[in-house]
């Protein structure tokens, strides 16, 4: 089967669109929203290159980055699924570039290099890399440092408040509540010559540092939705009271076990209480912490395993996603593997990542009312894996990045610096 896969390549052009968003889409919401955004250190470089970086929750993130960028034009990215869900031709009028999760890939590299030296236009990067899963700042790549070293564009950071909880990607209604951001020059061209990529990734890295819902709970931002708690069970999967998994439910505006019966209230700012005896968590971020920390556990002391049985597809460019029937992934300290009897009709095939490999995966609630899933991508192809059990892919999710310190921490040395690729990606 003869498969088309999408180009990488494809230089940007400025977008002529733009316009069309903010008016419609961006401007309209952010007015409903009363939205504010102050910028910082701005003034002498507003109608120049930079490369723009910020952090990722919601798609309120768009309205707010075009916002902030107003009026000039950007150039910013989107992965695979956002063009098969909105199209190729509107999203390049948009000045939107393609992008797999969680690979290198020098083409966009070469592309923000375009856009920053040729176009003269800033390039938006939301390195997490896809949407937070409890509020709190998610995983970036150390490589990270060494781009913006090497743009000699001045880094601004773009720091989103309320985006997550407005709309957490457990339960995707948009609650419509007031959001803020900051648009702060973090570092000048001169401070990147001088600094090294270690100092600078730290920099970058406390930029990343945040908690939406201690915003939430600070500044008093009331969300009364009576189905505000709906769909919290898919990160909230292990009970800290009888420690079970994936036995939690949740619905209207509490949360439950359902193997001990113990019951949660989540109040109007976002806290948790417990109906009866210890509230072990009021801050759902400390949860999700806790769950963090078995599972780092259950992989230093060898126990860690995961075996399910998926549904296989792929997305190999941004057209259509191809279906290919049952499989199985495994996950273990040693590695991920994907598995299937018959992808593109050209017989078994398996996908191996070891832990240097795979440093996050992104991962999807319910997406699009097909189940839960997994995203593992190489650099010409992405699996989408939904899983058969339930409520465990936030625990992969942990795990997949906990496995990747582990091995950067036996190995020891520069965390940037990857061992020969071990992954065996099947030719297809």
């Amino acid at each position: 089967m003869k498969i088309k896969r999408f180009n990488f390549k494809k230089k940007p052009a400025k977008p002529i669109l733009f316009w069309l968003a903010k008016g419609i889409i961006s401007f309209p919401d952010l007015k409903k929203r009363k939205a504010k955004i102050t910028k910082i250190g701005m003034e002498e470089i507003k109608d120049k290159p930079y490369l723009l970086l910020a952090n990722h929750a919601s798609l309120v993130d768009l309205n707010l980055m075009l916002k902030a960028t107003h009026p000039y034009p950007c150039i910013n990215v989107m992965s695979l699924e956002g063009f098969n869900t909105y199209t190729y031709p509107l999203m390049r009028a948009l000045g939107v570039l393609g992008k797999r999760k969680f690979i290198q890939d020098i083409n966009l590299i070469r592309n923000i290099r375009y856009t920053v030296n040729k176009l003269k236009i800033p390039f938006v990067l939301f390195p997490e890399a896809r949407y937070s899963l409890d509020g709190c700042g998610s995983y970036i790549p150390p490589s990270l440092a060494s781009l913006a070293k090497s743009l000699k564009v001045p880094v601004v950071m773009l720091r989103i408040r309320g985006n997550f909880v407005t709309s957490p990607q457990w339960n995707k209604k948009n609650k419509g509540i007031y959001v803020e951001a900051e648009m702060e020059r973090i570092l000048t061209p001169e401070q990147l010559s001088l600094l090294s990529d270690e100092e600078i990734f730290k920099i970058l890295k406390d930029n990343f540092t945040y908690d939406d819902y201690k915003w939430q709970y600070d500044n008093k931002i009331v969300i009364d939705d009576p189905d505000r708690t709906n769909g919290l069970h898919a990160l909230l999967y292990k009970c800290p009271h009888c420690l079970a998994e994936g036995k939690m439910q949740s619905g209207g505006t509490r949360l439950w076990c359902e193997e001990c019966g113990k019951v949660w209230e989540q109040d109007i700012y976002g806290r948790l209480s417990a109906l009866e005896g210890e509230t072990e968590f009021a801050h759902i971020p400390d949860w999700s912490n806790w769950e963090r920390a078995c599972v780092r556990e259950e992989i230093r002391n060898g126990t860690y395993y995961f075996e399910d049985e998926i549904r296989l597809e792929t997305l190999p460019s941004w057209t259509k996603f191809y279906k290919h029937g049952k499989g199985r992934i495994i996950q273990t300290p040693e590695g991920t593997v994907i598995e299937c009897e018959n992808l593109y009709k050209g017989g078994p095939f398996k996908l191996e990542k070891s832990p240097f490999d795979l440093d996050s995966v992104h991962i999807e609630y319910d997406y699009l009312g097909r189940g839960d899933c997994i995203d593992i991508s190489v650099s010409d192809d992405s699996f989408w894996c939904y899983v058969t059990k339930k409520d465990v892919i936030t625990k992969f999710s942990f795990a997949t990045e906990e496995i990747h310190a582990l091995a950067l921490e036996k190995r020891g040395g520069d965390k940037r610096k990857r061992p020969p690729r071990k992954a065996k990606e099947a030719e297809q």
